[in-house]
C-alpha cells in the first residue's frame, strides 16, 4: 500500500542535511526509517516521497567509562549496543521486544520501553544529548554529557518520542549505569488474574521494585502451551514472570520476599531460576507470545494501553467486556509492573464487517483507559494508527499546542507527514 518514490541510505549528517534542504525547498515528503519494527506505522511512506533509511549510520563512536556515557549513530542495533557495554560491566537498560533488530534511532524516536521499564525507566531516561537534522536542513546539537544541565528549554526531551516528525536523529549521547552483579527469575502461576494482580500490588507494597514484572492472561497462556508445550498447568488463569537484579545479598532477600508474597495467594506453582540457562527457559514463554498468538487469526490489532498499576484488574475486566460486546477474540499480556497492557485483537483485516466492530471496540478501549487515568500508548507511539485518537487524550489545547510545535519546526510539513496529527 505504501511505496516511496525513492529510498536513500545516507552515511553522514551533512548528507541528510543536503537531502532535507532540497526536500524542504521542493516540498517533497521525507520519511525517516530505522528498522521498520514499530507497531503504529510510524515509518510508513504514506505520501510517496523519500524514505530516508539510517541503517548505514551504525557506528559506536565513543565509550566514556569515566563519565558512564556512550555516543552512537542511529543505525546501531539495540542488542549490539547492550552486548558491547555489558562486556565492560556496564548496562544500557531499555529493552524493547524488538531489541535484536530495532535501532537506537528508532528507539529514541518512539521512546521505546520494555520489560525493565518498571525499575529502570524508558529510553528518554538514558538520552543525554542528540545531534538532529531539522526539516530545514539545519543541524541541531542538544544536551551534553553531564547529568545536570538546565540551560534553556530541554530540546533533547522534546526530540525523544517525536516519532520522526521534528527532525532526523544522527547521533546520540546515552547514559550508562553499572551492570547489576546478578539476577534471579521467578515464574509464578495463578488460578486467576485477580490473584496475580494482588501479587503485583503486594510486591510493590513490600518496597520491592523488580527489574521486570510481566503478566499473561489465560488466553495467552493457552496459546503458548499449544505452541511450545512447556508443561504449564491447564488450569492456569494468569502468569507472572518476575526478575530481580542487583547485589547478590539484596537479590536473595528480594527473591525470598517475592516468593512469600506469592505463596500467600495460593499459586499453582512457583519456579525459581538462578543460573542463566534456567532463566532463559523461563523467558521462553514470554518470547513465544507474539508467534504463538499470531496463529490464532490472519491478522491482529496490537494496542498498548497503560493504566496505573492498581487499575490493571479493572482495565482487564473492561477489556474482556469489550470483547464480549463486540464479539471479538482479545488476548492480553504485558508489563504489569508499569501498568502497560498489550491488548491484541485477533481479527481478519479482509473482513470489513469485523473491522468495523474492531474500530468501535478500539475507540471504547481508549475511552475506558483514559477514564482510569491512563494513556492510549505506553511505548508503541501514535504514528499512523493512533493518530485519529490522539485528541481524545490531549484535549483541544494540548493537541493544538503540539501541532504548533510541529509547525514551528516543519512549516512545510515535509517530515513524516500523516503521523501523529490528522
Amino acid at each position: 500500500k505504501f511505496l516511496p518514490d525513492a529510498i536513500l541510505f545516507p552515511e553522514k549528517a551533512d548528507e541528510i542535511s543536503r537531502i532535507l534542504k532540497i526536500a524542504n525547498r521542493e516540498k517533497i515528503p521525507v520519511f525517516p526509517r530505522g528498522a521498520g519494527s514499530g507497531f503504529s506505522g510510524g515509518s510508513l511512506p504514506v505520501k510517496g516521497g523519500i524514505v530516508l533509511a539510517t541503517s548505514k549510520m551504525d557506528l559506536i563512536l565513543e565509550l566514556d567509562e569515566e563519565n558512564l556515557t556512550i555516543v552512537v549513530e542511529p543505525g546501531v542495533v539495540t542488542e549490539r549496543l547492550q552486548k558491547f557495554v555489558e562486556s565492560r560491566r556496564l548496562f544500557y537498560p531499555p529493552d524493547p521486544a524488538s531489541l535484536k533488530f530495532s535501532t537506537i534511532g528508532g528507539n529514541i524516536a518512539e521512546c521505546a520501553g520494555g520489560p525493565r521499564a518498571v525499575k529502570y525507566g524508558v529510553t528518554k531516561d538514558y538520552v543525554l544529548g542528540l545531534e538532529v537534522v531539522l526539516p530545514t536542513g539545519e543541524i541541531l546539537s542538544t544536551g551534553v554529557k553531564t547529568v545536570k544541565s538546565v540551560a534553556g528549554y530541554d530540546l533533547t526531551k522534546l526530540m525523544v518520542g517525536s516519532e520522526g516528525t521534528l527532525g532526523i536523529i544522527t547521533k546520540a549521547i546515552l547514559k550508562l549505569i553499572p551492570l547489576p552483579e546478578t539476577k534471579n527469575t521467578l515464574l509464578v502461576l495463578f488460578k486467576n488474574i485477580d490473584n496475580a494482580a494482588v501479587a503485583v500490588k503486594n510486591i510493590i507494597k513490600a518496597k520491592i521494585i523488580p527489574s521486570t514484572l510481566e503478566f499473561m492472561d489465560s488466553s495467552t497462556i493457552k496459546c503458548i502451551e499449544e505452541y511450545l508445550h512447556l508443561g504449564l498447568q491447564k488450569e492456569t488463569g494468569a502468569l507472572l514472570l518476575i526478575e530481580v537484579d542487583g547485589f547478590r545479598e539484596a537479590v536473595e532477600i528480594e527473591k525470598n520476599k517475592i516468593s512469600e508474597v506469592c505463596k500467600s495467594l495460593n499459586p499453582l506453582d512457583i519456579k525459581i531460576a538462578v543460573d542463566p540457562q534456567e532463566q532463559e527457559k523461563l523467558w521462553e514463554a514470554r518470547r513465544a507470545v507474539s508467534p504463538a498468538i499470531g496463529k490464532l487469526s490472519p491478522s491482529k490489532i496490537n494496542e498498548d494501553i497503560t493504566v496505573p498499576r492498581n487499575k490493571i484488574p479493572e482495565m482487564l475486566r473492561k477489556t474482556y467486556k469489550i470483547a464480549d460486546d463486540f464479539k471479538l477474540n482479545i488476548v492480553c499480556f504485558g508489563h504489569a509492573g508499569d501498568g502497560n497492557i498489550h491488548v491484541n485483537i485477533m481479527t481478519d483485516r479482509e473482513n470489513k464487517e469485523e473491522m468495523e466492530r474492531v474500530e468501535k471496540a478500539v475507540k471504547r478501549l481508549f475511552s475506558e483507559t483514559l477514564e482510569l487515568g491512563g494513556t492510549i500508548s505506553g511505548e508503541h507511539g501514535i504514528g499512523l494508527t493512533k493518530a485519529p485518537y490522539l485528541k481524545m487524550e490531549l484535549g483541544e489545547i494540548g493537541y493544538s499546542t503540539m501541532k504548533k510545535i510541529k509547525e514551528l519546526f516543519d512549516p512545510n510539513n515535509i517530515l513524516n507527514p500523516g503521523k501523529m496529527f490528522l
